[in-house]
């Protein structure tokens, strides 16, 4: 097969003139892209325009071809990039027609190109399958406005941090922040359905800060926002003459009488603003590098008669692997409990610290301990520090695992799964109500191999958390149980 040769590289005239030179073409010539450039950034450049067939990436030249599905969209494509600098990663570009009327590419060179293409179309159509076998169909971007929702939130994400991320893809006009379903999220608004593809395509499952805070976006199906006030909550930068607001107290959101069943009122944020205060708090001093790698966390009124190294070891393990728990020998109420890191450490913190734990309410501060020390060997210290690092129940072990989207503060339903098939509701009714507590209602999922359970209160859920999670129901099955969002 014949590839194609980049045209023009060492031409060296303005762009505009460059698209001129050759007669319009369904073939893009683009050059002087940046180094480490990936075949879905180039992918992203044609998008807004229509259906992208193919693509051929000239690493070494750093240049690209890519192929539209008719001349008519490669002609807006040129035609816009007239207008307005096209950019990849903040480097402009060239781009211009090429010679070649289609991309002929050698399949075994190519194949990699290929499964971008098909796994960006499939994107596009929200999974559904391409037109024809290696041919992808892209849809033009819906809406200005996205959906962000953010996930594993364990510091604390700004409407300006967003406007910083989100502007590198074109001009934001308005931003609302609001929490639904204990989760922060926003809507944001560029001036252009194309900015807000490339924002998507770029962004969507990236994390802000390292390993936390990931983007999950969507396109909204509001295409306009209507915003009232100016404020840490809400935005309009077209408009900087609107008021902060009628001292609407901080984690209120104000109604927003915007049309396309957006909700009137979004209501007071849930329970958790006092949390993430507490978090925000904390994560300052985390950005800022103070926690180091050692997440280690003071929790103290425990209550002395019940506590265990394995309690704690359970209950924290929700939010973070634990490493090591030492209960003090001469203040048995507290005990220093080491994270795998300072995230997980704000987490735990964050959502335990308050919480009653064997009828006591606990509290959780960041100690300045970077590690716990295990007694001396041959040193009896009446089993109040255990090392759980070789642990198999660590539940964030594997980076990506599912569980890090499923973090949620103690609440009174809890989430059990890896059921096994002949247990019955009554089973799990008197298990989860012999650990002293009232069983309220409960719940299958479809494939019985998981259920939701709820207690009467949270105390009694992480009482059940504790002794439930990693029980052994025969056949190899063991227990797990979460805190749900979910109630029944």
């Amino acid at each position: 097969t014949q590839r194609p040769l980049p045209n023009g590289s060492d031409s060296k005239k303005l762009r505009v003139e460059d698209s001129m030179d050759s007669p319009p073409s369904r073939v893009i010539h683009i050059r002087k892209l940046p180094n480490e450039v990936s075949e879905t950034e180039v992918i992203a450049l044609g998008l807004p325009f229509g259906k992208v067939t193919n693509i051929l990436m000239l690493k070494g030249k750093n240049q690209a071809f890519l192929e539209l599905g008719t001349e008519e969209a490669a002609v807006t494509m040129v035609n816009y990039y007239t207008a307005v600098t096209p950019q990849v990663r903040n480097v402009p570009v060239f781009i211009q027609y090429s010679n070649h009327k289609e991309l002929k590419t050698d399949s075994a060179l190519n194949q990699r190109a290929q499964a971008v293409l098909q796994a960006v179309s499939a994107v596009q159509e929200g999974g559904s399958p391409s037109s024809a076998a290696g041919e992808s169909v892209l849809t033009p971007a819906p809406s200005p406005v996205l959906r962000i929702i953010i996930d594993n939130m364990f510091y604390p994400v700004t409407l300006d941090v967003l406007q910083q991320i989100f502007s590198k893809f074109g001009t934001v006009m308005k931003i609302i922040t609001f929490t639904k379903n204990n989760q922060f999220q926003a809507l944001l608004q560029f001036s252009d359905p194309v900015n807000a593809q490339q924002a998507k395509l770029s962004l969507d499952g990236q994390n802000i800060y390292n390993s936390c805070c990931t983007l999950r976006i969507d396109f909204s199906k509001l295409v306009n926002l209507n915003v009232k006030y100016n404020n840490d909550k809400s935005r309009d930068y077209t408009r900087p003459e609107l008021p902060a607001g009628d001292g609407t107290p901080s984690g209120m959101v104000t109604s927003y009488s915007s049309g396309g069943g957006f909700p009137s009122s979004l209501g007071a944020i849930s329970p958790l603003s006092a949390a993430a205060a507490a978090a925000a708090a904390a994560g300052r001093v985390a950005l800022s590098g103070h926690t180091g790698p050692g997440g280690v966390l003071l929790v103290s009124n425990l209550n002395e008669e019940m506590v265990t190294p394995q309690s704690l070891f359970t209950l924290f393990g929700v939010y973070g692997d634990v490493q090591r728990v030492k209960i003090l020998y001469n203040k048995k109420d507290s005990a220093l409990i080491q994270m795998s890191d300072g995230n997980q450490a704000q987490l735990a913190m964050s959502h335990l610290n308050g919480q009653k734990m064997y009828g006591k309410i606990i509290r959780v501060t960041l100690s300045k301990h970077q590690t716990v020390q295990l007694p001396r060997e041959g040193l009896d210290d009446q089993g109040l520090t255990k090392d759980f690092t070789s642990s198999p129940l660590h539940r964030f072990k594997k980076p990506g695992s599912k569980n890090f989207q499923n973090i949620f503060p103690p609440s009174a339903t809890l989430h059990l799964s890896n059921i096994p098939e002949n247990v019955t509701e009554e089973d799990l009714r008197l298990l989860f109500s012999n650990s002293g507590g009232t069983v309220k209602a409960f719940k299958f999922f479809q494939d019985r191999k998981m259920a939701l359970l709820q207690m009467s209160t949270a105390e009694e859920a992480i009482q059940a958390l504790i002794d439930l999670h990693n029980y052994d129901m025969g056949r190899g099955h063991r227990l797990r149980v979460s805190f749900s969002k979910s109630t029944i």
